[in-house]
């Protein structure tokens, strides 16, 4: 029998319109984010109190604290707490998915993020920015010829272009960058909307990823008796943690007892109790690779349930009742 190759059709993509930013209704914007010295609603968690003891603990001894946060929590204008906490010597490590990089590159640049997907989706327009597409995926194609991760290869880029970015003393990455600290994105191919932009070169976000996926596990091999925070983030944050965990416990080093924490609305109620393969939390991933699984030689996992716009500050505030820097080697 002969057998014939099959190559499938593909679309081309370098069809695909693009438009101007700068006329696009934003509902989140620069004006609007929430600052760490606004007062916040009570919100009493034990969860949050045992945290925030773990975090402290393990500064104080020179331990990492690595923050993995979902897009919402940008989205939810708290760009300003993460970058508070990286001043303050809190945070050692930020990462996010590719959606987090955008919509911090976002309000860096345009002062305002997240448009209205319901209408835009409906006539091809959702995503379709001449500017974040086009600036981000220079930055990213640069930054891989230059060897660098996606997150280093921004923050540079920024830095290379200041008057394009009025607002990044706002930017996340940026910040991190500015203090020596690493933010790495870890993407999905086809999830981001800088993917479906002509200029995007995929070779460029893989490799680029790739680099920041070496560099969290860098971070991960010290994570022996410091803290690791999931935020917001369902399936990306999860999966690369314990990908990275046991690339670093394959290799030798502890990361055995340490402190991890799922922040999410869902309840999960007795959340270290087994859970059956016919129930639906039993495919919720921060549960068995956050909570559960990485803890099982000795460390503790937590859950903390609440809206991040009650979480996030309210963990900010515990932390900055203390003093700061809160290690001898900062």
């Amino acid at each position: 029998m002969q057998h014939h190759l099959f190559h499938p059709e593909k679309l081309d993509l370098s069809k695909t319109e693009t438009f101007d930013v700068w006329d696009r209704h934003n509902l989140v914007r620069i004006d609007n984010l929430a600052n760490p010295e606004d007062p916040i609603k009570p919100f009493d968690s034990k969860e949050l109190r045992r945290l925030a003891s773990a975090i402290l603990e393990a500064r104080k001894n020179g331990r990492p604290v690595i923050l993995f946060y979902g897009a919402h929590v940008i989205k939810c204008g708290l760009s300003r707490y993460l970058i508070a906490m990286l001043q303050n010597g809190l945070v050692t490590h930020l990462a996010s998915n590719g959606a987090g990089s955008i919509h911090d590159f976002e309000l860096a640049y345009l002062g305002g993020t997240s448009e209205h997907v319901p209408t835009a989706i409906e006539d091809g327009s959702f995503g379709m920015w001449k500017q974040t597409g086009g600036w981000m995926n220079e930055a990213i194609r640069e930054g891989y010829a230059d060897g660098l991760g996606y997150g280093e290869a921004l923050a540079k880029y920024v830095d290379r272009h200041p008057e394009r970015f009025p607002y990044r003393e706002s930017c996340v990455f940026y910040q991190a960058y500015r203090l020596g600290i690493p933010a790495t994105f870890h993407i999905t191919i086809g999830t981001d909307i800088i993917h479906q932009h002509p200029a995007a070169d995929f070779a460029a976000l893989g490799a680029c990823s790739g680099v920041d996926f070496a560099v969290f596990a860098n971070s991960l091999k010290e994570l022996e008796g410091g803290v690791h925070m999931n935020i917001g983030s369902s399936v990306t944050g999860p999966e690369v943690f314990l990908k990275a965990l046991s690339i670093v416990r394959n290799q030798g080093y502890g990361a055995k007892r340490f402190t991890t924490a799922n922040f999410d609305m869902i309840p999960l109620g007795d959340y270290h109790s087994d859970v059956s393969a016919e129930h639906f939390h039993y495919y919720y991933r921060p549960r068995k690779n956050i909570i559960n699984r990485p803890v099982s030689m000795g460390g503790t996992g937590l859950y903390v349930q609440g809206n991040h716009l009650q979480t996030i500050p309210t963990l900010y505030s515990l932390l900055s009742a203390q003093n700061f820097p809160l290690t001898e080697q900062e």
